[in-house]
């Protein structure tokens, strides 16, 4: 073999050589692919909120002239606050790396458990902590088992299992009815603002700033996008994992408060609906269902999103079924975008370590 007496010049000349003959192969090609791959990303991350604005003015002109008022924003803003509340907890799992399929069931739980605490006269911030902190607990209890090598997936389902059958056994298999001590962040207004709102707007303020303020925060969506990379640099994630289900599990908690509130009543069934609405807004949002990428403020957009295409709905007369439908659709097509932008990227990257592989042999 020969070695070059120049080596960094007869790498130059190698890289020019690449250039040109990737330049001179098929620059049109090239460039389709590029702003094929832009035009996906923008649509990932910027067309969420096109569609919301572009739903709003279709839906005013469609629902003419009830969709289009200040109450009625009011009311899709206080429907999409629970799934918003649900939405946050998936997503904060997912930013760790984890999917956590038992925030049903912690939202049963804590609810009845609060009830309970409420109908023996226990003071209201009382219940309401041990609800939140029982939330808490059962996400740390997620995150240890995870680390033990368990899949987090199974381990939320079994969780999920567990909590439901335990929120049973706390209400005695029945509602728990007439908890009106709750109605201060369930059906009261302040600034003609429902409550729900407010505590949601609160939450995603928090979490975000978080999420992209913080150091914990940016090494907590760190060890979501490259775990082994995070711990090579001395960084402990595994705590920051089980941050990820803490966080989620406290979600759960507080949207299983609100929804007491809101209907003044706990109920030890777990609604397997709320982790579909969520994980659809979540998926809505371009949150990378791998981990280490997402925005909270989309993902607040996409409850949005499904709260403005049920209203709409509702003020047409037409059947709920179908805004069960679209949602399935929504779902269908945010998992097919991530994925083409995911394809279109690899697609890309590959055929440029190819073109350079093929033009640096002469």
């Amino acid at each position: 073999m020969t070695v070059p007496a120049n080596p960094q010049r007869a790498v130059g000349a190698v890289s020019s050589s690449a250039d040109e003959d990737t330049a001179g192969a098929a620059p049109d090609e090239h460039t389709r692919d590029s702003l094929g791959i832009r035009a996906l990303i923008f649509a990932r991350d910027r067309g969420l909120l096109v569609l919301f604005v572009m739903l709003i003015l279709v839906f005013s002109v469609w629902a003419s002239p009830f969709f289009a008022k200040w109450g009625n924003a009011v009311l899709i803003a206080n429907a999409a606050a629970l799934t918003a509340v649900y939405a946050a907890g998936v997503a904060a799992g997912v930013f760790s790396g984890a999917l956590d399929i038992s925030i049903p069931g912690v939202a049963a739980l804590a609810g009845v458990t609060c009830g309970k605490l409420l109908t023996a006269h226990n003071p209201v911030w009382l219940g309401i902590v041990v609800a939140l902190l029982i939330g808490v607990l059962i996400g740390v209890v997620n995150g240890l088992i995870a680390l033990r090598g368990f899949n987090p997936l199974i381990v939320t389902i079994g969780t999920l299992s567990v909590t439901s059958g335990l929120a049973a056994v706390v209400a005695g298999g029945y509602t728990i009815p007439g908890l009106t001590q709750l109605t201060f962040m369930g059906t009261r207004k302040y600034a003609g603002i429902p409550a729900p709102v407010w505590i949601v707007a609160v939450l995603y303020i928090v979490l975000t700033l978080f999420v992209t303020q913080s150091r914990h925060g940016i090494r907590f969506m760190a060890v979501g996008g490259n775990k082994e990379a995070v711990r090579r640099s001395g960084i402990h994630s595994d705590r920051y994992r089980i941050v990820g289900f803490a966080i989620s599990s406290f979600c759960a908690a507080l949207g299983g408060l609100i929804s007491t509130a809101l209907v003044t009543e706990a109920n030890p069934a777990a609604d397997p609906g709320i982790i579909f609405t969520a994980l659809t807004a979540v998926a809505l949002a371009g949150v990378a269902l791998t981990g280490g990428r997402g925005s909270l403020p989309r993902v607040l957009v996409g409850a949005l999103i499904l709260a403005t295409i049920s209203n709409a709905l509702t003020i047409k007369g037409i059947q709920p079924y179908w805004g069960t439908i679209v949602t399935g659709l929504l779902l269908l097509a945010a998992l097919g975008m991530e994925r083409g932008v995911e394809t279109s990227v690899s697609r890309r990257l590959m055929s440029a370590a190819q073109a350079s592989v093929h033009s640096g042999k002469r």
